[in-house]
């Protein structure tokens, strides 16, 4: 709800606050925040709350907001403000929605500018997404693409190199040579891990170095520590 306000990116168009709901410093951010955009702040009973929000938990603060703008896929690949160089996240059809909000708020974390999603066989910005997602939607552009294959092959021809991350693969995320060039890194579903189509349009294919039992690591997980590490390179 903050980083909605916050952001600015969209229309709020009005707040709901639950009734007896326990003042806090968070809360009187975001009454002071939709003073300031004039947006209406409205006390309405926790039934009517919970009824209209589409999540568990709502946590007595609710908004009916513009939905979220979609960008295009070449103006992700362009340079940033100040020239940073893209650092995007390309998800190739993740299903899970408790990862697919992991992934957008380790990627805001870690810096990235942006993410490319597929419009079909993948979890959807819903209600979950966002809040797993901790306000990071409100700050990630997004873009969405008829096919991840494809939009790889556009992004190598606008430069962006592609680094697809695949447990099996020779490379070794530690070793990668890229990274503060404009990346973008693709990570695969939770089952079948990036697609054989997607990882053979990818620059460079690496792995995250193993040392345990396990095999492979949750993709949210891998995501969290493939991102760092290109952040790591970025910030020098």
């Amino acid at each position: 709800m903050r980083e909605l306000l916050v952001a600015r990116r969209r229309r709020t168009r009005d707040v709901w606050l639950s009734q007896g709901l326990d003042a806090s410093p968070l809360l009187a951010e975001i009454t002071d925040l939709a003073a300031e955009q004039r947006v209406p702040v409205r006390t309405v009973t926790k039934e009517r709350l919970d009824a209209a929000a589409q999540t568990s938990a709502p946590q007595g603060v609710l908004a009916h907001a513009d939905p979220l703008p979609e960008v295009e896929l070449d103006d992700l690949a362009r340079p940033g403000a100040g020239g940073t160089p893209p650092f995007l996240l390309v998800l190739d059809g993740i299903t899970d929605p408790h990862n697919f909000g992991a992934l957008l708020r380790t990627a805001e974390c870690a810096g990235a500018t942006g993410v490319v999603v597929p419009s079909h066989r993948a979890a959807l910005v819903t209600p979950t997404v966002a809040k797993v997602a901790a306000g990071a939607i409100e700050h990630l552009p997004v873009a969405v693409a008829s096919s991840i294959p494809s939009a790889l092959t556009r992004l190598g021809r606008a430069g962006v190199w592609t680094v697809g991350l695949d447990a099996d693969a020779g490379g070794s995320l530690a070793e990668l040579a890229v990274g503060t060039e404009p990346v973008a890194l693709v990570l695969g579903s939770e089952g079948m891990g990036v697609s054989r189509l997607a990882l053979e349009r990818c620059d460079v294919v690496v792995a995250i170095p193993r040392h345990g039992a396990l095999e492979s690591l949750n993709v949210a997980a891998a995501g969290a520590v493939a991102c760092f590490e290109i952040a790591r390179r970025r910030s020098g």
